[in-house]
């Protein structure tokens, strides 16, 4: 017997009850389903005024899960990419400024643990941590195998 039909309310909770979800990702998931008369942004409004989707919650969440991983620069993008912006990018940009190396030195002692013998594995090191988001000055630190709570 085939699976009843979720409404876009049903399915839009299914989602949320999973993870958190941006107000743009939601909306793109649900259109997909939406059929003729159905709101999407109303329904988007609704949640948002019942606080079951909260554009803080889905940064906050984001960057739990990127932090250990990646630099500023790649969660910023990620995060610009599900239409978070404006002041609250900013505040959220500056909170991860403050630890960036410290998460750069943990991501290369992960990686690699020892500091490069020669110029050939240093630039391998370098092109890693740039490509995962690090700032040039986390890069380097984090490179020179140095301690960040030293600094």
């Amino acid at each position: 017997m085939a699976a009843p039909q979720l409404s876009l309310k049903g399915r839009a909770l299914r989602f949320l009850s999973m993870r958190e979800h941006s107000r743009l990702e939601l909306g793109r998931k649900l259109a997909r389903y939406a059929q003729e008369g159905d709101d999407v942004d109303a329904l988007l409004d609704a949640l948002e005024a019942a606080n079951w989707l909260s554009q803080e919650r889905f940064s906050e969440s984001l960057i739990h899960r990127r932090a250990a991983r990646f630099g500023n620069s790649r969660i910023v993008a990620e995060l610009q990419s599900h239409g978070v912006g404006g002041e609250a990018l900013q505040e959220l940009r500056a909170s991860l400024a403050e630890n960036e190396t410290a998460r750069a030195c943990e991501v290369w002692r992960r990686k690699f643990g020892a500091v490069a013998a020669d110029a050939e594995q240093r630039s391998k090191q370098i092109r890693f941590l740039m490509q995962r988001g690090f700032s040039q000055r986390a890069v380097y630190a984090a490179v020179k195998g140095a301690d960040p709570d030293e600094q």
